[in-house]
């Protein structure tokens, strides 16, 4: 894997330059341990002329373009993306360590957030407001300005599609800041941009250490917004810092995901989904379906399923597209060894084998599923951020209530039942961002409202939503007598 650009140097103003203390950071293959790539180690200062571009950005050829412009320069960023599909791909693979085949749906995802924000950029409208006689009131809907990015290393991509897209869409002026444990696709991104007309200065990415260079764009007067994913602990850190300057902040923490399986489910229908929302990125996902909780009179009809299922899972290297590739980093390993060790050995109902010839530098985890296991244990409450899921049984539907509203996370749930009423009664009553029934996920949904309640975060991505997150509300009253 060799990129195209030189990854040791940021882009900033529409320039590749080298970062202002000339020192790099390794990337690392998680499949292998082997160091890939190096990667600029962002600071301060670079931040700060990343700011300054984009405000020049702004008060110049960027600020000045049309709405439907700026949808035209996405489109043709969409298809830049899938022409370079492959090669972003295997980027994503050797840097995070997904299969190859979820990267390629990764990049899919990518270019349809481009599309989709290209097709709405000149559809976001104000409203007139009906008013006193002698006046016109209308609304504007226009960009906060500079917008700083803090993007995590599980989905990248997909991150960078469903926030970048949504802000340049809207004309403001972006800052990146990948995580420094995955960079390679966010730069390949700013190089195609600048290749799909994009003015230099609209789009900035700085990689870096987070307490460094995150710390400076989230400090930094200047951004009027800030879209964060990653860590409740971190989140944390980002919104005490946007208060500062009172600055609108769009958090996406993660979650404890509750899947409900109901006895008159379909569980053919549902097991599919079950497992592979558990392991889908080696559970590296914020809305992984990591509990699911089984009605008491199918819980060992579908413990039996699940650990058949979870057993015959292929671990491999990454690029050899298995069902589960490794973890983004040993010290993400050792997080989820640290949790798997406080389970006895009554609680493991399955794991998948891992094979002997696994390469020994590889940040590989068993996919697991745990059993025998109360709600308010750890393994139930906490974000594992790994492959592993946890199986809990209920009652009867106040039962299944109060188990899955009872963690600290709100992000997705899903309902598995043939009974429409209860479908939705549960889809009302559960505490989450997103309810699927009789499904998980909804294949990504570009278009559906995506975000938290709870310590899973606050704001909207993805969708319209997400055009309103990244303007503000103007009211216009003109007194014409």
């Amino acid at each position: 894997m060799t990129p195209w650009f030189d990854p040791k140097l940021i882009f900033v103003g529409g320039q590749w330059r080298p970062c202002a203390s000339g020192e790099t950071l390794p990337v690392t293959d998680p499949s292998t341990g082997a160091e890939i790539a190096r990667i600029a180690k962002g600071g301060a200062a670079d931040i700060d002329a990343a700011v300054c571009a984009a405000e020049e950005a702004l008060a110049g050829e960027w600020g000045a373009l049309s709405a439907a412009e700026r949808g035209r320069i996405l489109f043709r960023l969409g298809h830049l993306v899938l022409e370079h599909g492959d090669a972003l791909a295997e980027m994503e693979t050797t840097d995070v360590g997904k299969p190859l085949k979820q990267a390629k749906n990764d990049v899919v995802a990518l270019a349809r957030y481009c599309e989709f924000y290209g097709g709405a950029a000149d559809k976001l409208m104000g409203q007139t407001i009906p008013f006193s006689e002698g006046f016109t009131v209308y609304t504007l809907r226009e960009p906060h300005g500079v917008t700083g990015h803090i993007i995590p290393w599980n989905y990248p991509m997909q991150i960078i599609g469903r926030s970048i897209g949504a802000a340049l869409a809207t004309g403001n002026a972006c800052v990146l800041k990948p995580a420094e444990e995955a960079c390679l696709t966010a730069l390949a991104f700013a190089d195609l941009a600048a290749q799909a007309g994009l003015p230099a200065g609209a789009l900035n990415v700085v990689p870096g250490l987070g307490a460094v260079a995150g710390a400076a764009l989230t400090s930094d007067a200047r951004v009027r917004h800030l879209s964060f994913t990653g860590s409740v602990a971190t989140g944390r850190r980002v919104q005490i810092a946007a208060a500062e300057h009172i600055v609108p902040v769009t958090l996406e923490l993660g979650g404890k995901s509750p899947q409900v399986v109901f006895a008159d489910a379909d569980l053919d229908k549902a097991l599919p989904f079950l497992v592979n929302a558990g392991i889908q990125n080696a559970g590296q996902t914020c809305s992984a379906g990591s509990r699911i909780l089984v009605q008491r009179e199918i819980h060992d009809d579908l413990a039996a399923r699940m650990a058949d299922a979870i057993g015959k899972l292929r671990v491999a290297p990454a690029m050899e597209d298995a069902d589960v590739g490794p973890l983004v980093s040993a010290r993400q390993k050792g997080i989820v060894d640290g949790f798997l060790a406080q389970a006895g050995a009554d609680q493991v109902l399955a794991q998948a084998p891992l094979p002997d010839d696994l390469p020994e530098g590889g940040n590989y985890v068993a996919p697991t599923l745990i059993g025998n296991i109360a709600p308010d244990h750890p393994l139930a409450q906490e974000e594992i951020f790994g492959p592993v899921q946890v199986l809990i049984p209920f009652e009867d539907e106040e039962d299944a209530v109060r188990i899955s509203n009872g963690t600290k996370y709100g992000l997705v749930a899903s309902v598995w039942s043939a009974d429409g009423g209860r479908q939705m009664r549960l889809a009302k009553r559960l505490q989450a961002g997103q309810v699927f029934v009789n499904n998980y996920g909804a294949a990504g949904g570009v278009e559906l409202p995506f975000g938290g309640v709870g310590q899973s975060g606050h704001g909207r991505e993805k969708g319209f939503e997400a055009l309103y997150a990244f303007t503000t509300l103007k009211t216009v009253a003109a007194h014409h007598g």
